[in-house]
């Protein structure tokens, strides 16, 4: 399997034309704020245009639990999301209007559909970004029956046919480069994790001494493992547990909340107040059982702060982050590993956070250099680097 560093240090010596000349569509079924796929685009978006990249983001958007971008309807298994239908009129006239060089497509949806059709139409590459493994993400919703199966099979076929199409597939770790392979995709490179400006331009608050609070921020779904984070806390009385975020499973850690003094959850919260909480906390967690990347893992890095993370984020798979993280070992609970962490010498565990944050900045560097090379036309270069 490649190493993921290989990538990393193959973009490096290439220096794109003019990102001036550049004209990049991202069209994505991912709100913004809503999930990591959606805050994704948008950090790129902002990197692509600070370095002179004109580019649309053409999305959803949900602002006060109300949903905008055209007919919503409701995601089976999640009421806090929604599956947004396009109008195929707007979003062709504002390509129309761009005229853009690439097309970036992340998502399988009807926007991403979509945006892979305007594409073809008019010409500009198609660049897929290929984030989540749904198969896997929807076997754990036993309760969808024969719908989570028809599930399945749709996105598997949409995410067949936008590889075919694809000039290029981008994946954020190696395991998601192998599951891309094995749906069809003939092109295929590893990308990093943008990360928000203000997370790198702001030094981060002085870590305190002792860890005593610590934070979840997610979607409140199976896939995040969050009875981890409750035994946790049952075990553990004397750190303070916040869980910040938004899904199916938020009645049931409210009701886990209620019973327990040191577990707490403040609902989702604007993706800008994110930083903010990373910094009044001690370490941040990531029990997931199914996580291809860990956004929210790499800003508390960018932030100095300690990670645990469980062996399925494939934040894991980057030898540049590896060394900044706290991993759970195999088998661990969450509560011996957390433990672990607390019982470290203070100056240990800062060194380690002071790592993680110079990898974030160095990750976040590279990364919008790989991006300005791919979107230049620099695939072959990106593809033979994982062979």
């Amino acid at each position: 399997m490649p190493n993921p560093s290989t990538a990393e240090t193959s973009v490096r010596a290439f220096v794109p034309p003019t990102a001036a000349d550049l004209r990049v569509a991202i069209v994505s079924d991912a709100a913004p704020e809503r999930n990591g796929v959606g805050a994704y685009y948008r950090d790129l978006a902002d990197h692509l245009r600070a370095a002179g990249v004109r580019v649309d983001l053409v999305a959803p958007r949900c602002r006060a639990g109300s949903w905008y971008g055209g007919l919503t309807l409701p995601l089976p298994g999640d009421p806090t999301q929604k599956i947004v239908l396009p109008s195929p009129w707007l979003v062709s006239r504002r390509l129309d209007r761009l005229r853009p060089d690439v097309v970036i497509v992340p998502t399988p949806g009807p926007f991403g559909m979509l945006g892979m059709h305007l594409a073809e139409r008019s010409g500009a590459a198609l660049i897929v970004g290929f984030h989540t493994d749904f198969e896997a993400l929807t076997t754990l919703f036993q309760d969808w029956g024969i719908g989570a199966r028809i599930a399945n099979g749709y996105l598997r076929a949409c995410h067949r046919l936008l590889f075919r199409k694809s000039d290029l597939v981008l994946a954020n770790s190696t395991e998601m480069m192998a599951i891309a392979r094995s749906i069809g995709a003939r092109h295929v490179s590893l990308m990093a994790t943008p990360i928000p400006r203000r997370f790198l331009d702001r030094p981060p608050a002085p870590a305190r001494a002792r860890v005593e609070r610590v934070l979840f921020a997610g979607r409140l779904a199976p896939e995040k493992n969050l009875g981890a984070i409750v035994e946790a806390s049952q075990r553990l009385p004397e750190i303070d547990f916040l869980i910040v975020g938004e899904g199916p499973l938020r009645s049931w850690v409210e009701e886990q909340c209620r019973r327990l003094p040191n577990l707490s959850h403040s609902g989702w919260v604007r993706r800008s107040r994110v930083m903010a909480l990373i910094d009044e906390m001690d370490a941040l967690l990531l029990p997931s059982t199914v996580e291809s990347f860990g956004t929210v893992a790499l800003e508390a890095m960018a932030r100095a702060r300690p990670v645990l993370v469980s062996s399925a984020c494939g934040i894991l798979s980057w030898d540049l982050l590896n060394r900044g993280l706290f991993p759970i070992h195999e088998g661990e609970h969450l509560a011996d590993a957390l433990a672990r962490l607390r019982d470290l010498d203070p100056a240990i565990r800062e060194r380690k956070a002071r790592l993680g944050r110079e990898a974030a900045q160095e990750i976040n560097r590279r990364n919008l250099h790989h991006w300005l090379a791919i979107l230049s036309g620099d695939y072959a270069d990106a593809v033979d680097a994982e062979r």
